[in-house]
């Protein structure tokens, strides 16, 4: 509830993410190459361990980090961004601000987030 507070701005209880924004890990390791995966955790998270390729952007440094992600990515490309936890709101907070602040097109949220990568690999 707390953070219902906290995030008033932020979080919608009555619309959930689009089921358009969001994208399983199925379907976005089917883009292979196409895909690049975006870290939104802190840099300490990151450091200790991350998706293979993975950049880092969160926006703790976004001014700082996303220059550098702006080199990597190109228009037939398809942008995941991951945090934390499902009910972490960093991924979802970044990926907004890349569709609106950088009019990025093909911006997802990777359902389950890292905890979902997590479970793939076991």
């Amino acid at each position: 509830m707390g953070e219902a507070i906290y995030f008033h701005d932020k979080v919608s209880w009555q619309s959930p993410i689009p089921a358009s924004e969001m994208v399983t890990l199925t379907q976005a390791r089917a883009w292979d190459k196409n895909t690049i995966w975006v870290d939104a955790r802190p840099d300490a998270e990151f450091e200790r361990e991350h998706i293979p390729g993975a950049v880092l952007l969160n926006e703790d440094r976004w001014n700082e980090l996303l220059p550098r992600f702006l080199t990597m990515w190109s228009p037939e490309k398809r942008v995941v961004v991951y945090c934390s936890s499902q009910s972490c709101n960093a991924s979802r907070e970044v990926a907004r601000r890349l569709r609106d602040e950088a009019q990025l097109k093909n911006v997802f949220v990777l359902q389950g987030d890292w905890e979902e990568w997590l479970k793939s690999r076991k």
